[in-house]
């Protein structure tokens, strides 16, 4: 992935933390549950799975949705980015099964950890994004210097 600095805008990515710290809120405050995508995706999983309603998730089923259609909302006031993937598609299903093994064993994703446990001073959390970015520091270093050799 490369990011083309001439174009880049703080404003654009100021503007969009505080989008999601400001969902993070709300949904914090209208639901009492915590912006985790991890844990919003898996209880309607785990509700069709063991085949229940889900009239009680309709919610986090809400919160979903709008993650769906942010990308065509924002396509219809300025065109999408370009997308590039460096990987096969092997490559990226290894990549996405360990990542969803690393959110089961970390009890939570990085939105979840990062965003929302960071802001209420969750120990647990700042452990966990101790963890992730020293992975993902190890991960880059690994690839661009050892395996790259």
């Amino acid at each position: 992935m490369t990011i083309d600095w001439t174009s880049f805008s703080p404003a654009s990515a100021l503007i969009g933390g505080g989008l999601i710290g400001l969902a993070s809120a709300m949904y914090l405050l209208l639901s009492g549950r915590i912006a985790g995508i991890t844990g919003i995706l898996a209880a309607p999983l785990q509700a069709l799975w063991q085949r229940r309603s889900l009239a009680p998730q309709r919610v986090r089923l809400l919160f979903l949705l709008g993650l769906v259609l942010a990308p065509w909302a924002w396509g219809l006031v300025a065109p999408l980015p370009q997308a590039t993937l460096g990987a096969r598609g092997a490559v990226l299903v290894a990549a996405g099964l360990l990542v969803g093994v690393g959110t089961r064993l970390a009890n939570g994703c990085t939105s979840g950890h990062g965003v929302c446990g960071l802001a209420r001073l969750s120990v647990r959390s700042l452990v966990n994004v101790l963890v992730f970015m020293a992975a993902g520091f190890a991960t880059v270093f690994v690839v661009r210097h050892v395996l790259a050799g």
